[in-house]
């Protein structure tokens, strides 16, 4: 098929149609990036699949993926790359706008819609080992957000999260409590409810007085009841989607492929206005005191913080840390009864420029069974996207005592909200980013997000 050609103007087709994604980039990092590329003319007969992913703690189980691979496909190698979150998104980019980017790569659902509509992916039902694929053998729901607008699927599902909050439990008992007391906490936007009560019990200031107590001195704050995530932008998945959503507000208009968002929303804008609200009250750090690129595992791992809400593929970077007795409890109910988490999921996708596009499919489709999902949970990083992974990753986290129930749960019970997938995604973050920022810091109030919305759906007007 001539998406599959790697002639030159086919080259120059796709250098173009991404032109716009990096205009900041130098020359000189497309150069650096150039070797990325496999090279047809090796005398080896063998062919090569480049696979690039971002989380360091994940490559053990997908090297152990290819190489399982490799043997049950002799004459097909897979090279496992991985890069820092920020290098990823540049490097992979570069690469694909350089003709040089990896065969397969691990994909996020804010980014593959703009790749999409540049045409840099190939659809799943276009190749062989692919063609025939079934989503209804992953956790519920997790292949409907990799299916595009035109009804193609353009990611292979690869493991999910959800939200829980990490907490150390001999910060509990210095503070008089036990975990019991973080279980069935009730939230709500106007007071923050008990779990408000709990975060300013846990907070302490320079002179050792509580945030409950009289005498707290929000401004010399040691020990903060909440972690900060930083600002959240878009989507706040670890910050406030948890918040927002057990109010019963949703992102968009559509559970995928909405075209209007709901930033004005008052349940929304209360919800933030609580959150940041917290730092006056000295019991979550402020923006200026964690930076750009906030780290709340350093937070509980210093004392800095008591209670760190976090996604689940930092479980295990969590239970790395020394001088802490982990404890993980569920997210609060809000407003409508029980408690909300977002619902994410990765997804592993094929390169339109690939010189091997059936190679490709072939160990994107390897990436999905049961087999390599397995093998990935047991190593007790991720959770996979199918159940028997699933359940591998959970008793991996229980052979080292991690409870992780407060995570899976979720999905069981079903108290979930899907990741917002939409178009405009890069213009959405330009938008929403410094005013979210703003908030944050005290220079915006959240009424300016009825603004922000406005704007943003105006990029989803049906032009004439």
């Amino acid at each position: 098929m001539t998406r599959h050609n790697s002639s030159a103007p086919g080259r120059r087709r796709i250098r173009r149609l991404l032109s716009t994604i990096i205009g900041s980039l130098t020359a000189a990092s497309l150069v650096g990036l150039a070797g990325c590329a496999s090279t047809p003319g090796n005398a080896s007969s063998e062919i090569s699949l480049d696979y690039w992913l971002w989380e360091a703690l994940q490559v053990p189980g997908y090297q152990k993926c290819a190489a399982a691979f490799e043997e049950a496909n002799p004459g097909i190698h897979v090279r496992v790359t991985q890069y820092g979150w920020g290098d990823y998104w540049q490097k992979l980019t570069a690469s694909l706008v350089a003709g040089a980017g990896p065969d397969v790569f691990t994909d996020h659902l804010t980014k593959y819609p703009e790749f999409v509509s540049r045409g840099v992916l190939l659809p799943l039902d276009d190749l062989e080992a692919t063609k025939g694929f079934d989503g209804s053998v992953y956790q519920e729901g997790l292949a409907d957000l990799w299916v595009g607008q035109d009804g193609a699927q353009y990611g292979m599902p690869k493991d999910f999260d959800t939200i829980a909050m990490f907490y150390n439990n001999d910060v509990l008992e210095d503070a008089g409590m036990t975990a019991a007391d973080l279980d069935d906490l009730q939230w709500n936007p106007e007071d923050g409810g008990t779990f408000e009560q709990v975060i300013a019990h846990l907070s302490i200031d320079g002179n050792g007085v509580r945030g409950d107590e009289d005498g707290f001195d929000p401004q010399n704050v040691v020990t903060y009841g909440l972690a900060s995530g930083g600002s959240g932008d878009t989507n706040g998945q670890t910050q406030w989607s948890w918040l927002a959503a057990a109010t019963g507000w949703e992102y968009t208009n559509a559970d995928v492929w909405g075209d209007e968002y709901n930033y004005d929303d008052p349940r929304f804008q209360a919800s933030i206005g609580w959150l940041f609200g917290l730092v006056d009250k000295g019991f979550m750090p402020s923006y200026e005191s964690v930076g750009t690129a906030p780290d709340p595992v350093q937070q509980l791992a210093s004392g800095k913080a008591a209670i760190s809400p976090n996604g689940s593929w930092t479980i295990s970077a969590y239970g790395r840390l020394e001088g802490v007795d982990l404890g993980i409890a569920k997210i609060p109910s809000g407003p409508i009864g029980h408690p909300v988490s977002m619902y994410n999921g990765l997804g592993d996708s094929i390169s339109a420029q690939t010189d091997h596009p059936e190679e490709a499919a072939k160990f994107v489709q390897y990436l999905g069974s049961e087999e390599c999902q397995v093998i990935v949970g047991k190593e007790g990083v991720i959770f996979p996207a199918r159940p028997a992974g699933t359940d591998a990753a959970i008793a991996a986290f229980e052979e080292r005592g991690i409870d992780v129930s407060p995570f899976t749960d979720l999905v069981e019970d079903k108290y979930t909200v899907l990741y917002p997938v939409t178009t405009n995604g890069a213009q959405i973050l330009s938008i929403m980013q410094p005013v979210m920022d703003g908030i944050y810091i005290g220079s915006e109030d959240v009424s300016s997000l009825t603004a922000v919305n406005k704007k943003i759906n105006s990029l989803f007007a049906k032009k004439p």
